[in-house]
């Protein structure tokens, strides 16, 4: 069984890690959660749940207007050719459906499946904002507790410049 959102809750307190949360109407894509950035600091983002010719699994966690670049991320991530993971492999090794996909589901994955690459911009921002296992809700929680969460679930995050660079003129 994977973990619940109260199993999650029960593992941050017992870290010490503060958190608050948002309830809210389910959402499943980066334009219908742009409402919550008026209402919670911090980084807003997406989850990316990615896996290449050799069956390796990535989580790539980024800003919510960040582009990346499916054809050239696995380069910068030294792996093949990257493409979605599906649906049933999102929910055997990360207990999550489709929508739902966040850093927090790092507790489901006992067998030390995937590999986490935060966006280095992301990291910039003290306050992040991810999905408690549900997408109808939002956590925020600070940048150094989400790195302490994803080492205690037996995890050890890269930080990468995996967003492209905008152009702001």
């Amino acid at each position: 069984m994977p973990a619940t959102r109260q199993d999650l809750f029960a593992l941050l307190a017992e870290l010490g890690i503060a958190t608050h949360t948002v309830e809210h109407e389910a959402v499943f894509t980066v334009a219908q959660s742009s409402k919550l950035e008026r209402e919670l600091p911090g980084g807003h983002t997406k989850n990316l749940f990615l896996k290449d010719k050799k069956d390796r699994l990535f989580l790539v966690v980024a800003l919510n207007h960040a582009h990346i670049q499916l054809k050239t991320l696995h380069k910068k991530l030294g792996a093949d050719r990257l493409s979605f993971a599906g649906p049933a492999l999102l929910s055997e090794v990360l207990g999550v459906p489709a929508g739902s996909v966040t850093p927090f589901a790092l507790i489901n994955d006992k067998a030390r499946r995937v590999t986490v690459i935060l966006d280095a911009d992301m990291m910039r921002h003290e306050q992040l904002n991810y999905h408690p296992l549900e997408n109808t809700a939002t956590t925020n929680i600070a940048r150094d507790d989400l790195l302490r969460f994803i080492r205690a679930c037996g995890h050890q995050p890269r930080i990468l410049a995996v967003a492209e660079p905008t152009d702001h003129s």
